[in-house]
């Protein structure tokens, strides 16, 4: 059973960078893509970053466009999402999730739909403050 296990988060301040981590784990890792997900408090969780299990295809948030980037380490089964010039309100805790698409389904159609991914990890909080 797949397991994904997120890792990263902490305290950085207005500007800032960090790197988040989720690993992938466990027998026949059948999965298409693996996306990364925010929920800050009082509000629904969004689809932030996504990534095809080959790399060759991305999707992004508008607000995160130019700031964030994933990307994937084949050898080690880990997706990265590197972020920079953090702001307040990117606080949130970021939960990592893959899913196999449907057919004719893109990365891009699928990140916005977390409710339709299938596999999560526990999460990690991410808070910007001074």
């Amino acid at each position: 059973q797949l397991q994904l296990v997120e890792s990263g988060g902490g305290l950085v301040q207005p500007g800032g960078s960090l790197r988040l981590s989720c690993a992938a784990s466990g027998f026949g890792l059948d999965y298409d893509a693996i996306g990364w997900f925010r929920q800050a408090p009082g509000t629904e969780r969004e689809g932030v970053s996504c990534i095809s299990r080959s790399g060759s295809s991305t999707n992004y948030a508008d607000s995160v466009k130019g700031r964030f980037t994933i990307s994937r380490d084949y050898a080690k089964d880990t997706v990265y999402l590197q972020m920079d010039s953090l702001q307040p309100e990117d606080t949130a805790i970021y939960y990592c999730a893959a899913v196999s698409l449907p057919p004719l389904t893109t990365v891009q159609a699928m990140c916005p739909a977390w409710r339709r991914w299938t596999t999560w990890g526990q999460g990690t909080q991410v808070t910007v403050s001074l």
